[in-house]
C-alpha cells in the first residue's frame, strides 16, 4: 500500500471528511513521527508497533562493483517493532497465503 492508497482508502471511509483534509493529516502524521524520529524520541502505537532508532557501528564496506574497500561512517536508521496484535493478525493472515508470498 502506498501513501496515496492510504489517503483514498481513509477518503473512502470518512465520507465526512474532504479527500485534501485527509491527505493534509496523512502528511502531517508521517511529518510528526519523521521530527520525533530525527530528536531520538521512540514513537509507541500501541496494538500496532513502535519506531526506533538503531545505531550502525562504522564498518569497512565493499564497493560492489569494483571490489575496493569502502569506510562507511556510523549512523542511525530507523527500525520498526511490531506489536504482538499486529503479529498475531499478520499470522493469522499468512498462514492462508502460499508460503512464497509469506517470505
Amino acid at each position: 500500500m502506498t501513501k496515496s492508497e492510504l489517503i483514498e482508502l481513509l477518503a473512502g471511509n470518512n465520507a465526512h471528511m474532504a479527500p485534501d483534509a485527509v491527505e493534509s493529516a496523512v502528511k502531517c502524521m508521517i511529518e510528526q513521527m519523521s521530527q520525533a524520529l530525527s530528536s531520538g524520541e521512540r514513537i509507541e502505537i500501541r496494538g500496532f508497533g513502535s519506531f526506533s532508532l538503531h545505531y550502525r557501528a562504522p564498518r569497512v564496506g565493499r564497493n560492489p562493483k569494483t571490489g575496493d574497500s569502502v569506510e562507511l561512517n556510523s549512523k542511525y536508521v530507523p527500525h520498526f517493532k511490531p506489536g504482538k496484535e499486529l503479529r498475531d493478525r499478520v499470522n493469522a493472515k499468512a498462514a492462508d497465503l502460499a508460503p512464497d508470498l509469506a517470505s
